[in-house]
């Protein structure tokens, strides 16, 4: 009797960590992954035309604002973007707790039209990726202290990851004025 216990447990036991290690291997639940390429990106936002790529030059009052809006030091010389019209897309990275995030923003007249993680590398807070939580950057602008004008909502276990991509969302409209300056009457 005591042994047919002991079979049990020791079973129950192995199933349950082969359950456990199949769960905790599975692709839908690691938040890493390269969802979409720059290339492909650009493509789609712009699509059917090809946009003009650019080059954004850092150069020291450039580096200086940037380095406030991420509070962090900025290397580099310069930027990539594509533009059309009014419309600019960037595709930047930033630090989420220990791995960069690349991340497409989309910025029109202005004001953020789209954001899209475009490669995850952390293995948790992948949440940010989702359209429900991307949706509430679409309008955003920013203000004079270099802050998106919207309140963002956070995620729990993402706190880093949405910091990051609220910075990114910061910086590219900081860059977007840059590139697309505003006539003095209208800021």
């Amino acid at each position: 009797m005591l042994n047919r216990f002991y079979k049990k447990l020791f079973s129950t036991a192995i199933f349950t960590s082969l359950l456990t290690t199949t769960l905790l291997a599975s692709p839908q639940l690691s938040a890493k992954g390269v969802y979409q390429s720059g290339p492909d990106f650009v493509a789609e936002v712009f699509a059917p035309q090809q946009p003009e790529p650019g080059v954004l030059w850092l150069n020291k009052s450039i580096r200086q604002e940037a380095e406030k809006i991420l509070g962090r030091k900025v290397l580099g010389l310069r930027v990539r973007y594509h533009q059309s019209a009014g419309k600019t897309a960037w595709i930047l990275n930033e630090i989420g707790k220990e791995m960069p995030i690349t991340i497409g923003v989309i910025i029109d007249q202005g004001k953020i039209s789209s954001v899209k993680i475009l490669a995850y590398r952390e293995s948790r807070g992948g949440e940010v990726r989702y359209p429900a939580y991307m949706a509430q950057y679409q309008g955003a602008t920013l203000t004079d202290r270099y802050k998106l004008d919207k309140s963002i909502d956070g995620i729990t276990g993402a706190t880093l990851s949405v910091w990051a991509v609220n910075k990114v969302a910061a910086l590219a409209l900081y860059y977007h004025s840059q590139v697309m300056p505003q006539p003095e009457s209208t800021k």
